[in-house]
């Protein structure tokens, strides 16, 4: 893990390591092995900041599985969510009466999972859970629990492992977090 990276100016310093989220991920795809033996859910991938959770997630499940996606926009280049949630893409399967896990890579301020939420409830699942890599539990303003949860983390703005700025860097293995100085370099 590199000790600090610049990207757009911006100085992030090593946070979460790519062998401590292989660990949680192996953890959580364990106990929704556990919780749906003998179903078969529909994982649901919020595009794009999922894509990395949600493939790492789908390989270590080992109950039969479906999977689509959404995409949604709440942030477009900005490091703060506009508050506003449009959706890009839609789903392609029925998710009347099956079991529906939706896959985000961060729960910020809850808007989009609260969108999505009210989107699938209303095609009446069997049931409705919510995996997220990480949760800023402290900022967020949504109503249900978050089901399975890999990290609980202050309200710091976080690239890699999916997760980019203004589209970049969601190649890292590893997660950082802007620095605390709020330094700049450029």
């Amino acid at each position: 893990m590199k000790s600090q990276i610049v990207v757009n100016g911006d100085v992030f310093e090593p946070f979460i390591t790519e062998d401590q989220i292989l660990k949680r991920v192996k953890e959580i795809a364990g106990k929704i092995d556990q919780d749906y033996k003998g179903k078969v859910p529909i994982f649901i991938g919020i595009l794009n900041g999922s894509f990395i959770f949600f493939a790492d997630l789908v390989r270590e499940i080992t109950v039969d599985c479906e999977v689509d996606f959404f995409k949604l926009s709440s942030y477009g280049d900005a490091k703060i969510s506009s508050g506003e949630v449009r959706m890009l893409k839609e789903l392609n399967c029925e998710v009347t009466g099956r079991d529906i896990i939706v896959v985000e890579d961060i729960v910020d301020s809850g808007l989009s999972i609260d969108f999505i939420k009210k989107i699938i409830s209303r095609e009446k699942p069997s049931s409705l859970r919510f995996v997220s890599l990480l949760f800023k539990k402290q900022v967020a303003k949504i109503d249900f629990p978050i089901d399975y949860v890999g990290f609980e983390i202050p309200a710091d703005f976080v690239i890699g492992y999916g997760l980019d700025y203004a589209q970049k860097v969601r190649n890292l293995r590893s997660i950082y977090k802007l620095a605390s100085s709020g330094e700049k370099k450029g």
